[in-house]
């Protein structure tokens, strides 16, 4: 396993007690909720031994006073805005985040729709949700939002949204992404609350960038290289300078906005409890940072990674991402990162220029560099996959997992019964063959059982994968980088 950087326990005590103690402020804190409260990979991978759910914990730490408000964007369900990382829509994404929340024992208490404007398909999946017996509240566009804030902060701006009631003395404002309306309905539910007598308070989560690190730590730069096709900019907080005479860091539009919001809270509360966007935040994890070697290996090969997906969905997309692949490759030189900084580039590369055939390199938690080629029998990734068991397993690299009898009827029901073209067998083909062979076969079954020692490794392809190599390798947990060209020239490339 890769070695550790983070003190997943020590996050999650301080973290929820920081909110504790802002609760305390107010009795009752309005908190958005920003990057992913489940399956959070980006820092996972940039901090070792932070779990994907370690934050879903940290929150469990407060579910008897906490509820939750889910917000979408009007806009983006009309554009049908799908999750690059899971491939499903926002609207999507909104039921499943209410599944998610359930089974654990969060109260959800409803779900906003932001920037509401009486379109049909906006109605229809508010109709939807309301046949499931959730709540739903309409927040409208504002005219002059966010800089007119006698207009924002009246009856005609966030006086015509519809309140939402909620109990629970603290209210997580969450979403399926960035620019759903989480700010907005936090300001609003501040205003309307201040109507009734109840002065609560605001506090704003977000995990990167890491405040108390310097701007260009390599692991606020791979926050920077994540969000490149935001093209949000970490910077030094100028008004927490100003006022405190220290250096913290933050990010472009939280900065941008915080005029308007201090702003916004002396005209609801008279008076702003916050010197600087820093001051909103409440943010522990880089208290909680053990190892900053790990930490920094780790942050580069997340900046590389990112690079190699950038310029992937240049070729796979119809959409013009080079802007993002531009600032990336800034953000490169301005961590010192270059490629030889991921051996697996070097070794891909070269076992395809060795073979004349699409090949994969994989880096073992030991450093051991494995690699597969392509044959008439499996895919690169499928021949990699098979060598890497065998190395961890101390198997013979000439030694046969998988019995003939086993791939060639597979073979034969992909060509002549499903209708496909190309015989080898991808990653999930070859896994299942070999968890057949197990039953029979101890060294199969040895083989087998190292799955688990893959998870975190590194690895690159020499060209695109197809998607479900790149599914069954993401669902190992192994880190993955591509070349960002494909394995023939034919213009339709099925998924």
């Amino acid at each position: 396993m890769c070695k550790i950087c983070f003190d997943n326990d020590k996050y999650v005590t301080l973290q929820s007690q920081k909110i504790k103690d802002r609760i305390s402020q107010y009795g009752k804190l309005y908190m958005e909720f920003g990057g992913k409260l489940f399956d959070d990979y980006h820092a996972s991978r940039v901090l070792p031994g932070f779990m994907p759910d370690t934050k879903l914990k940290m929150l469990l730490q407060l579910k008897d006073d906490a509820e939750l408000i889910i917000v979408i964007s009007a806009q983006d369900i009309l554009n049908n805005k799908v999750r690059g990382d899971l491939g499903i829509s926002y609207d999507q994404d909104v039921l499943r985040l209410i599944d998610a929340f359930n089974s654990v024992g969060l109260a959800v208490n409803s779900v906003v729709v932001s920037q509401y404007n009486y379109e049909q398909d906006v109605d229809t999946f508010i109709e939807h949700l309301k046949k499931l017996e959730i709540k739903v509240y309409k927040h409208y566009k504002i005219k002059g939002y966010p800089s007119n804030i006698e207009h924002i902060a009246s009856e005609e701006g966030f006086g015509k949204n519809e309140y939402v009631e909620t109990t629970k003395s603290l209210v997580v404002v969450t979403a399926p992404g960035p620019g759903s309306g989480k700010m907005s309905t936090c300001l609003s539910q501040l205003y309307h609350e201040n109507k009734r007598g109840i002065k609560a308070g605001y506090a704003k989560f977000e995990t990167f960038p890491i405040w108390n690190l310097p701007l260009k730590h390599p692991l606020n730069i791979a926050y920077e290289a994540a969000t490149a096709d935001l093209n949000d900019v970490n910077m030094i907080d100028p008004f927490h300078l100003e006022h405190y005479g220290t250096l913290a860091v933050n990010y472009n539009r939280d900065v941008e906005v915080f005029p308007v919001l201090d702003a916004l809270f002396k005209k609801i509360w008279g008076d702003s409890p916050y010197k600087s966007p820093t001051d909103m935040g409440v943010n522990m994890i880089g208290y909680c940072i053990t190892d900053q070697d790990v930490a920094i290996k780790a942050a580069e090969q997340e900046i590389i990674r990112r690079y190699y997906s950038a310029k992937c969905k240049y070729v796979t997309n119809a959409e013009n991402n080079e802007n993002e692949i531009y600032k990336i490759e800034l953000l490169l030189k301005q961590a010192n990162v270059t490629m030889d900084k991921r051996p697996v580039i070097a070794a891909a590369l070269k076992k395809a220029e060795e073979t004349g055939t699409p090949s994969t390199a994989i880096e073992l938690s030991d450093g051991r560099i494995i690699t597969g080629k392509t044959s008439s029998l499996l895919g690169a990734s499928a021949a990699m996959l098979l060598n890497a068991l065998k190395a961890l397993a101390g198997i013979p690299d000439n030694q046969a997992l998988i019995s003939p009898a086993i791939i060639e009827p597979l073979q034969d029901l992909k060509l002549n019964h499903l209708g496909n073209s190309n015989p080898r067998l991808h990653t999930d083909e070859i896994l299942v063959a070999l968890a057949i062979c197990a039953v029979t076969s101890p060294t199969a079954q040895l083989a087998l059982s190292q799955l688990e020692k893959l998870k975190d490794c590194e690895m690159h392809t020499s060209v695109l994968l197809a998607n479900v190599d790149y599914i069954t390798l993401k669902r190992l947990g192994i880190r993955l980088s591509s070349e960002p060209r494909y394995y023939t020239k034919k213009l339709y490339h099925p998924k």
